[in-house]
């Protein structure tokens, strides 16, 4: 009687070599089940089919977290409720953001509130849901546009590479924007020039700041132009104004 057994072995060795070791693991799994030769084909197919997907699934999800520096976090969008400690305007804004159809739709997201207020957990949060679906870049504004300035000062065109780097990502992660003064005429080009060509692209950007927009020209060396600039692009859409309640 032909128990299948060989054809089995021969084809775990092929899904070995075609690197689809879940798909060998499900189909194993599932022959020595007593229900597997009642098993239909296209159930058969689609069962082991789904384990190798799933785990394709995942794979890229961390690389996606590592790849946008939010690997371990462990902020969820759960949690960004309002509660004795916090408020968030307006209301039900959180649930409407975790659509993520803002990202999409090319939108812009600014989140303000004090220290500790929770800007930083709520756009993490949004960062992390997003790479499921989108390339997400987080990044510290101050670190970004220092860096950027650097390399405009030493290789424009190494500059250039970095710049399409960051502007073809659907999602970049401005945090503690503007938090002090930005003093480098090239960290405030290169910041421009971040925001200004994602922009152009219809590509989401969020922004967290303790400041207020009207606060930002004097974090910009008073440079109305430029500071009337970055406002425009990065306010036009959502804000969100998180309310950080002292607890006795």
């Amino acid at each position: 009687m032909n128990t299948g057994k060989k054809e089995l072995q021969s084809i775990l060795q092929e899904l070995e070599e075609l690197k689809l070791p879940h798909m060998a693991t499900k189909l194993e799994e599932l022959y020595h089940q007593p229900a597997f030769v009642d098993t239909g084909r296209l159930e058969l197919i689609s069962a082991i089919v789904h384990e190798e997907y799933t785990a394709a699934i995942e794979n890229r999800y961390t690389s996606r977290l590592k790849k946008a520096k939010l690997r371990g976090s462990d902020n969820c969008l759960d949690q960004c409720v309002d509660s004795k400690e916090r408020k968030y305007q307006p209301q039900d804004i959180v649930r409407t953001l975790s659509s993520l159809n803002f990202i999409t739709n090319g939108m812009n997201l600014c989140i303000f509130g004090a220290s500790d207020s929770g800007k930083t957990y709520l756009a993490r949060a949004l960062g992390a849901e997003a790479c499921r679906e989108f390339r997400v870049g987080y990044y510290h504004c101050e670190d970004l546009a220092g860096e950027l300035a650097t390399i405009r000062k030493t290789d424009y065109k190494q500059y250039q590479k970095k710049l399409r780097s960051i502007i073809n990502m659907d999602l970049v992660i401005l945090d503690d924007f503007l938090l002090h003064p930005i003093t480098e005429d090239d960290e405030v080009k290169a910041l421009y020039d971040v925001l200004e060509k994602r922009n152009e692209l219809s590509r989401s950007c969020i922004i967290c700041s303790q400041r207020e927009p009207k606060a930002w020209p004097s974090m910009l060396m008073e440079d109305e132009v430029s500071s009337n600039s970055l406002l425009k692009r990065v306010t036009k859409h959502y804000n969100v104004m998180i309310e950080h309640k002292v607890v006795d």
